[in-house]
């Protein structure tokens, strides 16, 4: 089994104040309440790293990570932010290809494989998203375009690498929809992909990476979720931003 992770996706929320409350509040009942043996990541907007990151200082087991990144180390690329920028700043995971990088700014799994690159040749380490739209699952083919992205993204990393790589698995049907995978839906997907991940790497490759559900987990569901054999945590949307109700998600293990 993985280690155990709970990651926080904020998205686009937050204003200056309302972020630094968020991740003080976070900060402050995990080192109260969170299991040392639980690491905890909150990966806020750009704007908020740098102040988000002063604040978790204190507690060794809650990180920083970034929601994405650039291709390029460098250079006339307006808007965007490199991965040196982020190791700059002490900032410990990146987020790659989460459903909505993939629909709205049509990421590819050619592109993600660069950035997971450029992520791990600069020492941090990629929570990389995969997943079925509905239409996919409806129509039987959730293995198929899992495995692809997978495939295209990761399998061009040497065993050393891939270890580092947090995989996140999305039901994008799921995501903001109020809807769950079942816990046999989830325990079956999670398990193709680490009998993937044991095919192309080894059993013990495969038995250490972290696999987490990143589709409307909440405190409610969480415990069961998370009960799973191959479920190691959460990408948690929504509820990342109510400081109780993710610290809870992280207790439910």
């Amino acid at each position: 089994m993985g280690k155990k992770i709970v990651a926080g996706n904020w998205k686009m929320n937050l204003l200056k104040e309302d972020a630094q409350t968020l991740a003080s509040e976070v900060v402050n009942i995990a080192k109260d309440e969170l299991s040392s043996d639980v690491t905890l990541i909150m990966c806020p907007p750009f704007v908020h790293l740098s102040e988000v990151k002063k604040l978790t200082s204190a507690v060794s087991n809650v990180f920083i990570g970034a929601q994405n990144c650039s291709t390029e180390a460098s250079g006339a690329y307006t808007g965007e932010i490199s991965v040196g920028m982020l190791k700059s700043y002490g900032i410990d995971y990146v987020i790659l290809g989460h459903s909505e990088r993939r629909e709205y700014f049509k990421e590819s799994n050619e592109e993600l494989a660069k950035k997971t690159d450029i992520v791990l040749e600069n020492g941090l380490l990629p929570i990389f998203c995969c997943g079925e739209v509905l239409a996919e699952r409806e129509g039987g083919k959730q293995e198929e375009v899992v495995g692809s992205q997978l495939k295209e993204s990761l399998f061009h990393l040497d065993a050393e690498a891939f270890s580092k790589v947090v995989i996140a698995y999305e039901p994008v049907w799921a995501i903001g929809t109020g809807v769950t995978a079942s816990t046999a839906q989830a325990q079956e997907m999670h398990a193709f992909i680490r009998g993937l991940i044991a095919e192309k790497y080894g059993q013990e490759v495969a038995d250490g990476i972290s696999i987490l559900y990143g589709g409307s987990c909440k405190p409610g569901n969480a415990p069961e979720l998370f009960a799973c054999k191959d479920v190691d945590g959460g990408l948690i949307g929504g509820a990342s931003l109510k400081s109780r109700d993710f610290i809870d998600i992280a207790k439910s293990y």
